[in-house]
């Protein structure tokens, strides 16, 4: 409830006064404004009503004219007020770029907040246009005034209206916010009357806090009876709540020689599986959700690598689309090259831009894809724009609020890409430009990358990783990129949590994990699970933790998986608010196909609020969307479905929805930005203020198209391009280049340096010796122990081979760090 003056009806000249103004602005003696008086439900906005201006400017007291970027615009105060006698007018005449919004000074004028509570804001207003944001900023402590996030889109309106949102909870570190109507789109834009109340609702103590080790501090597992029917190498998240577990040939040669892929479809309610027909070898395939609910699969394996090198892995051309209204298969046009390990972003258009992995000739792919949804159809070279750029394998590339892509730095085998081994690239400027501050570059081999909540923060995190021909042991670096900032750089996070090994011993020193999972929750957190301490499979890792956004922290010692979960595993959140997980693929050829179920510490504190009442399923971008609910709520959410391999899922994001609460109706507003809602469907929930979450609601977003223009915070534009535009050749280290795939330059002619020679045979290799190009088996021939050098001699591999990590087939007998050298062979006679 807001405590608010009556005011008498708007007059057209003079100042109106009632007498709460009037003792107000006597309290002030009309001079710069002091504290107010602490009452329950204080309003925490100063001058609210505008009635009181600066002598020097003539504008409202605690007021500015704030804004940016190329318009023409106008700031008046005016008498058209909704009560009392000021109002202010921003008008703007033309529009390149930016905004114009009346809002707090950035001083002692700001409200003052409190770390973990939230705040109802609401002002009055008319607008000729719907590109309204309702905007908010923050004082940190140790950064200054940022741009927090958009709250909400407000529709036109000629007469007075009133809008009201409840602000997400406070970071910590922030003491004061400001926030007001921007104005980003051609019209008029008039405000009045603004309102600022504290609605924390109080909880109470926290028993984790006390020292509590029940399942509502760590969470539970539990392991299914029924196993999976395949080797669940992707999980993809339906908008019918089940799960599609993709095999292809399930890293089987013998599978994939008969011709046998494979996939199922989980129902995680009933526990059930029911088989797809499966048209080609999906195995370390490509896939995304499209707006519809269908799911995008590009690429996969064209063929197996052989251990002595002849052979290495190759990716297809070909790609198909899943319906979930008749569980089958649709094959699309081909894709402009072969792709084995390829990333998938999702467009705010709907499109999808596909880079990365190997080609069809084993080379590194340099070819961009790009999926047209309109068009349903890969583009043509000429309309997939090219960079001819090598991005790596399973790429992260998250798309930002500006259209453009961030390359986290999370890949997939071998060292990192040149340079800072992180960029963002521009596909429609044909741009890339480094970011700094990744640590260890070149050992994020299978770290975890995640957009955190709230996609509107534009904060990514990037978790753990190894890469053992660098380093024997993955670490456990975390660090985390506010990408809205003027020169966005990675920062060191926090250490990822230890944990123990199969035989109970803890991780000491700096070892961390590889294959990590990391998944976001619909109470904001991230829960992270799985993993080993090598790449090459060993040591299983077994420990979780949550790490919070709001607090740059991981809560340590969560219950842990007792299923070990290395490479090829996925964790996936579900839309009752558990989490599966599944996949595991040691080095020894074997794959559990076991599913565990998490329950988060949140299903065990209370009962579950309810959404009982959805009034739309469709949902239009800048729209306000009602519903209702059976308790009181402070927070909602969209998280988009999981689709997610090799502990890659750059489309995972959770969407805030500020709120309006009328007792138990609640509207939600949406952002008008489809940059930070890709089109498509999301899991709809709502948070109690004990932090549990209900079960989820479906909704598409972007069904209906979009109400106003996409409006873009100024961040990150200044960033400098490297390598230049349109000429980005990234290569790989060891690159040899040459490889056109058949594809053409723009300007006529074969583009150079389009392929990237990539180390041969990665699965069931074990890199630990030799340089990375060459794959040793995992399992020897039918050949005694003692004959394994003149086994790899004889097979092209050579003698003295570099040893990195574990000497698991005992070829270094004389420990100088070179297998099969002079001194083993000689100990051997």
């Amino acid at each position: 409830m807001h405590l608010r003056a009556r005011r008498p009806a708007r007059g057209r000249t003079g100042r109106v006064l009632t007498t709460s103004l009037i003792l107000f602005a006597a309290a002030l003696g009309l001079g710069p404004l002091g504290a107010q008086p602490a009452t329950a439900a204080t309003n925490l906005v100063r001058n609210p009503g505008l009635e009181i201006l600066d002598s020097p400017s003539q504008f409202p007291q605690c007021f500015e004219k704030s804004g940016w970027g190329d318009n023409d615009f106008s700031f008046t105060v005016t008498d058209d007020a909704h009560a009392g006698g000021k109002a202010v007018r921003i008008e703007l005449t033309r529009r390149g770029d930016g905004d114009r919004k009346t809002m707090m000074l950035e001083n002692s004028c700001a409200p003052q907040v409190t770390s973990g509570h939230q705040y109802d804001l609401s002002f009055w207003y008319k607008s000729t246009t719907p590109n309204v944001a309702f905007t908010i900023f923050r004082h940190d402590t140790e950064l200054g005034w940022v741009y927090w996030t958009d709250l909400k889109t407000l529709e036109q309106s000629a007469d007075w209206s009133r809008t009201e949102v409840r602000t997400p909870v406070i970071p910590p570190n922030t003491d004061q916010v400001t926030w007001g109507g921007a104005l980003y789109g051609v019209g008029r834009l008039t405000t009045d009357d603004y309102a600022m109340t504290d609605a924390t609702v109080p909880t109470g103590p926290d028993p984790c806090e006390a020292g509590g080790t029940g399942p509502e501090c760590k969470g539970e597992w539990t392991v299914q009876t029924l196993r999976s029917p395949v080797r669940a190498i992707h999980s993809v998240l339906l908008h019918n709540g089940k799960v599609l577990l993709i095999a292809g040939s399930g890293n089987d040669l013998g599978m994939f020689r008969a011709g046998t892929f494979r996939t199922t479809l989980f129902d995680p309610v009933a526990g059930t599986y029911t088989d797809i027909p499966t048209p080609s070898d999906f195995f370390c395939a490509g896939h995304v959700q499209l707006p519809d609910g269908r799911v995008l699969v590009m690429g996969g394996n064209k063929d197996y690598a052989a251990p002595d090198g002849s052979v290495g892995y190759k990716g297809l051309r070909t790609s198909y689309v899943f319906d979930p209204a008749t569980n089958s298969y649709v094959k699309t046009n081909d894709m402009l090259a072969g792709h084995w390990y390829p990333s998938a972003t999702a467009m705010g258009n709907g499109d999808v831009i596909s880079l990365g992995g190997l080609g069809e000739d084993s080379s590194g792919t340099v070819v961009n894809e790009h999926f047209s949804y309109a068009q349903n159809k890969w583009l043509p070279m000429g309309e997939a724009k090219q960079a001819w750029a090598f991005w790596g394998l399973y790429p992260s590339m998250i798309l930002l609020q500006d259209g453009r892509l961030f390359y986290t730095g999370s890949h997939v085998f071998g060292p990192g890409l040149s340079g800072t081994g992180a960029s963002v690239y521009d596909y429609a400027a044909n741009t890339v430009s480094e970011i700094p501050g990744l640590r260890r570059k070149d050992e994020r081999d299978q770290s975890m990358s995640v957009l955190l909540p709230p996609a509107q923060d534009q904060k990514v995190v990037t978790i753990g990783g190894g890469n053992h021909t660098v380093s024997p042991d993955a670490h456990r670096l975390v660090d985390v990129i506010d990408m809205k900032a003027g020169s966005p750089a990675y920062v060191p996070g926090p250490n990822l949590p230890q944990g123990r090994y199969r035989d109970g011993q803890p991780q000491t020193g700096d070892q961390g994990k590889v294959y990590v999972s990391a998944v976001i929750l619909p109470d904001g957190k991230v829960l992270e699970t799985g993993g080993a301490l090598h790449t090459y499979r060993e040591d299983p890792v077994f420990e979780a933790s949550m790490y919070d956004p709001a607090t740059n922290a991981f809560q340590p010692g969560l219950a842990t998986d007792p299923v070990p979960r290395t490479y090829h595993s996925s964790s996936v959140l579900l839309p009752d608010g558990r989490v599966m997980s599944i996949g595991d693929n040691p080095g020894d050829g074997s794959f559990d196909q076991r599913v565990s179920i998490y329950k988060p510490p949140y299903l065990f504190k209370g009962a579950r609020p309810q959404i009982t009442s959805l009034e739309h399923t469709a949902w239009a971008y800048g729209s306000t969307q009602r519903v209702t609910v059976d308790k009181p709520v402070v927070k909602a959410s969209l998280i988009r479905p999981a689709a997610v391999t090799h502990s890659s899922d750059p489309n995972q994001r959770y969407v805030d929805l500020p709120m309006t609460v009328d007792g138990n109706t609640v509207d939600l507003s949406l952002t008008s930005n489809p940059n930070i809602a890709p089109p498509g469907y999301y899991m709809l929930s709502v948070v109690d203020a004990n932090g549990v979450p209900s079960v989820s609601r479906w909704v598409r977003v972007g069904a209906t198209g979009q109400v106003a223009e996409a409006r873009v915070q100024a961040y990150a534009t200044d960033l400098e391009e490297s390598p230049a535009s349109g000429g980005a050749d990234r290569a790989a280290p060891g690159a040899t280049g040459g490889h056109d795939h058949g594809a053409t330059a723009p300007g006529g002619g074969h583009a150079g340096h389009q392929g990237v020679t990539m180390p041969k045979g990665y699965d069931g290799c074990d890199h630990s010796y030799g340089t990375i190009s060459q794959c040793v088996p995992w399992k020897f021939p039918e050949v005694p122990r003692g004959d394994r050098c003149a086994w790899l001699k004889k097979n092209g591999y050579g003698t003295a081979l570099a040893v990195h990590g574990r000497d698991r087939h005992r070829l270094d007998r004389d420990g100088d760090g070179i297998a099969c050298g002079r001194g083993d062979l000689v100990r051997r006679r």
